[in-house]
């Protein structure tokens, strides 16, 4: 059954919004890169569920989306549910989601400047939130900052089950346009090659 990634939604909400707004204040997977800050916060009490497995299949295709505005494209598994609205989309299936959400910010985010302001702003809004680390990252298509978190799932309609997500949000900015591109899943699955391929795919347009 596929589901919303609200979580997810949430998560990009607060990053774009926080970004737009405070600006820059200074300058992947889960394993930190070289020169990135990393925290742990104590997770809340409460009853997670066990995750299932959430692993993408390794002959999954892969197309070509061009948001919205025309200024970026994003290669996103091929048959996943889309929900689109005026300056993002998500493409979803059962457990995963890949989400791009572009607004305008002034300048380019930086460690130190998410850390001060998106990190508290997602603390605050995503259940469960749990920091793994802030950095710096680099990709064919640019660089910028990648923060990434643990945060439990919506409980799911029917069963009442929460599972513990893993989250990945690349921040690209150019010449005042941020694009997040946040990539979701469960925090067991072993999702490192396709989330290398769909970040490693994100590209600037003229």
């Amino acid at each position: 059954m596929i589901r919303p990634r609200v979580g997810t939604t949430i998560a990009l909400g607060v990053l774009a919004v926080t970004l737009a707004a405070c600006g820059s204040t200074a300058g992947a997977g889960l394993a930190p890169p070289s020169g990135g800050t990393s925290a742990l916060s104590a997770p809340s009490p409460g009853a997670t569920e066990s995750n299932p497995p959430g692993d993408i299949p390794d002959n999954q295709a892969f197309v070509a989306y061009q948001g919205v505005s025309g200024h970026y494209s994003v290669e996103v598994p091929e048959g996943w549910a889309r929900t689109s609205s005026a300056d993002s989309a998500s493409f979803t299936d059962k457990l995963n989601s890949v989400t791009a959400a572009e607004t305008a910010a002034p300048s380019a985010p930086t460690i130190a400047s998410a850390s001060a302001t998106v990190v508290p702003a997602l603390a605050s809004a995503v259940p469960k939130f749990q920091l793994v680390t802030v950095a710096t990252f680099t990709r064919a298509g640019g660089s910028g900052v990648l923060i990434t978190y643990l945060a439990d799932s919506p409980a799911n309609p029917v069963t009442g089950k929460v599972v513990r997500d893993a989250v990945e949000s690349f921040l690209f900015w150019k010449n005042g346009r941020l694009v997040t591109l946040s990539l979701s899943g469960p925090q067991s699955a072993d999702n490192v090659d396709p989330w290398a391929k769909v970040s490693g795919s994100f590209r600037w347009t003229p």
